[in-house]
């Protein structure tokens, strides 16, 4: 497929609305952020107190090489893995996660109470935040359901192996975000009452959603050039068809957030620019997309490049 079919525009796909926040310095922050995997006995640091500011509408490339924990921040900014409680150097005591939710959801220090500045410290206490913020609130303040509403609806993800369902086709894939997370509540309390089947309504549920996300679909699809695969399975596109695919689900709620994990990493040079000037497309648009790549051309391709090494971003 040429490049010019990616890059044509279609009238069906609205451009992003325009936001009304008006401080741009801090749409998605991890402050002194720190993460140690335990493998058996052993502890293995990966972040090691790493700070990063990402502003409405940027593109950030994070540079690293190989294990340096890119993919880790990543997932820690899109609430795919949590961050330690404490820094290694914190010696003060430990307080339970539900005394850590209730403070930060307070817009407290968990530890001091003390208010919660832009420092990625306690102007209190001292002790490292080691948390992600996202429009001003901490990630570790909000309850479970407003944790799935970020990751479903706030938060696209893009990964180097794409994760498409090869059981669905192209359509049905990119359907898939749009339809996580809307179970009716209706549902439950007719359950509940005995008035209609649980399975007949879900499947009543599930066939009207399909047809409220289908134009959505059809529209981020043809833009990408994949109108003729939409009932294709992944097996039958190519790398760089399968990671269009993939973009379209990630955009299919349209979230403030891009998170690209190596977008390009399983590509041939060439199918890879395309992708990079389909997601620079959507930039345009004033989408905010945070990048992981090992490769320095790549990275050039963002607003800002930032590096990670030996746990901290610099």
């Amino acid at each position: 497929m040429s490049k010019a079919s990616v890059t044509t525009p279609n009238a069906n796909v609205a451009p992003r609305k325009a936001t009304t926040r008006v401080d741009k310095a801090s749409l998605l922050e991890a402050r002194d952020v720190y993460k140690t995997y335990r493998l058996g006995r052993v502890e293995v640091p990966v972040l090691k107190g790493a700070t990063l500011k990402i502003k409405e509408g940027e593109w950030v490339a994070i540079l690293g090489s190989s294990g340096s924990g890119k993919s880790t921040l990543l997932h820690l900014l899109g609430d795919l893995d949590e961050t330690d409680s404490h820094s290694p150097q914190d010696d003060s005591p430990d307080i339970s996660r539900r005394t850590r939710q209730r403070q930060l959801r307070k817009g407290v220090c968990p530890k001091c109470s003390v208010p919660i500045g832009v420092s990625t410290q306690c102007s209190g206490c001292g002790s490292s935040l080691c948390e992600i913020f996202f429009e001003g609130r901490a990630l570790g303040g909000m309850s479970g359901s407003q944790r799935n509403a970020y990751r479903n609806r706030s938060i696209g993800f893009v990964f180097q192996f794409y994760h498409l369902l090869p059981e669905l086709n192209v359509l049905e894939n990119t359907m898939l975000a749009g339809l996580v997370g809307r179970s009716s509540k209706l549902f439950y309390f007719l359950l509940a009452m005995g008035v209609v089947p649980g399975l007949i309504f879900e499947e009543y549920q599930y066939r009207r959603e399909r047809s409220l996300l289908r134009p959505r679909a059809q529209a981020l699809l043809d833009s990408f050039g994949l109108n003729h695969r939409l009932h294709h399975r992944p097996r039958e596109l190519s790398g760089g068809e399968r990671q269009r695919v993939a973009i379209a689900r990630a955009l299919m709620n349209e979230p403030q957030v891009l998170l690209a994990d190596e977008p390009t990493g399983n590509l041939d040079e060439t199918t890879g620019g395309e992708i990079l000037d389909l997601l620079a497309q959507q930039h345009v648009k004033g989408l905010t997309i945070v990048m992981v790549t090992h490769d320095l051309s790549i990275a050039k391709r963002a607003d800002r490049m930032v590096k990670l090494h030996d746990g901290r971003v610099q």
